[in-house]
């Protein structure tokens, strides 16, 4: 059960903030065992909220994903009782992993562990407030992770992680905000005011550009790029300005599906490029091998781009798996 609500994409989102950190200060050079518990941690983390949020949201979900086997609850594989035990024991394992690697990780997680309640359960319930929900989420999902591959590094936080730190975060505003167009119908059915329903799609395609636009702006500033490189990144963004122009013309709502979910996998490049990186920087790697890198990285996820945009079909089922 712990691994069915351990959704692997997600999961492995939230892990890349966490890399991403680490790499950022030069903490991947060596394996340290707090890289392993911090990826238990937040692994554990996330399916404490997970578990408590399928409770909360059985009705929506049920509308929502009514065949998903990543809801248990819904198919009828698991009853509340049992996700109330696995979101009390997933905070568990979550709290002690951070607590082995020192008091900043087990205080971040502790946060982590509070905004998956808050944003589930009342009297906040923040998936009810329609512009604090996705701001939590990005604290849960980017903030946290990144905290604590500083913490995982035994490193304070600098002027240049803010940046970064931002950068990441205005990244996933961008993606999280399209969220709720795979939601919209069991939401409007049982009134969750979401940023897509109280404000309308134009708004909503603006504010993820709007955001897409900041990340990038603060990416180019915290990595310093070469001219090459940062021209072999802008391909990912313009990319996903591409798809994101797509989702706002399309009135129909399997295209938008498939609009949101190629430009999640042109995100995804754009991220695992920074990865790249800053690993090979770490190891003193020249600029040339850094635009080798960067070109390789951008070849694969354009040929990827034109697989993806020739067959929808695929895009559709890995966006919903």
């Amino acid at each position: 059960m712990f691994v069915r609500m351990l959704r692997y994409r997600v999961a492995i989102m939230i892990w890349m903030f966490f890399l991403l950190a680490l790499a950022h200060v030069g903490g991947l050079a060596s394996f340290h065992w707090s890289i392993v518990w911090s990826l238990v941690a937040l692994g554990a983390s996330y399916v404490a909220a997970t578990s408590v949020n399928d409770v909360a949201d059985r009705d929506i979900d049920a509308v929502n994903h009514p065949q998903d086997r990543g809801r248990p609850l819904v198919i009828g594989e698991a009853s509340e009782h049992d996700l109330r035990r696995l979101h009390v024991a997933s905070a568990g394992m979550a709290l002690t992993a951070a607590a082995l690697i020192g008091w900043r990780a087990l205080a971040l997680i502790a946060v982590s562990v509070a905004i998956g309640r808050a944003y589930s359960l009342p009297p906040i319930r923040l998936s009810y407030r329609t512009c604090l929900a996705p701001i939590a989420l990005g604290v849960a999902y980017v903030l946290v992770p990144y905290g604590l591959g500083l913490a995982s590094a035994g490193r304070p936080a600098g002027s240049n992680d803010a940046l970064f730190a931002g950068a990441l975060y205005a990244l996933f505003l961008a993606r999280i905000t399209l969220k709720d167009f795979r939601d919209v119908v069991g939401d409007a059915r049982y009134g969750r005011p979401t940023f897509l329903l109280q404000f309308g799609k134009d708004l909503t395609c603006l504010v993820s550009l709007l955001a897409l636009a900041v990340g990038d702006g603060l990416l180019m500033a915290s990595l310093h790029p070469g001219l090459v490189v940062a021209l072999l990144m802008q391909a990912f963004v313009l990319a996903i300005v591409i798809m994101l122009r797509g989702l706002w013309r399309t009135p129909d709502a399997r295209a938008e599906q498939v609009a949101i979910g190629i430009g999640a996998r042109m995100g995804n490049g754009l991220l695992i490029t920074s990865l790249a990186l800053l690993v090979v920087r770490s190891h003193g790697a020249p600029a040339v091998d850094q635009v080798v890198i960067a070109l390789a990285l951008t070849i694969v996820f354009v040929i990827n781009f034109a697989q993806l945009a020739s067959r929808p079909d695929d895009v559709l089922i890995g966006y919903k798996g």
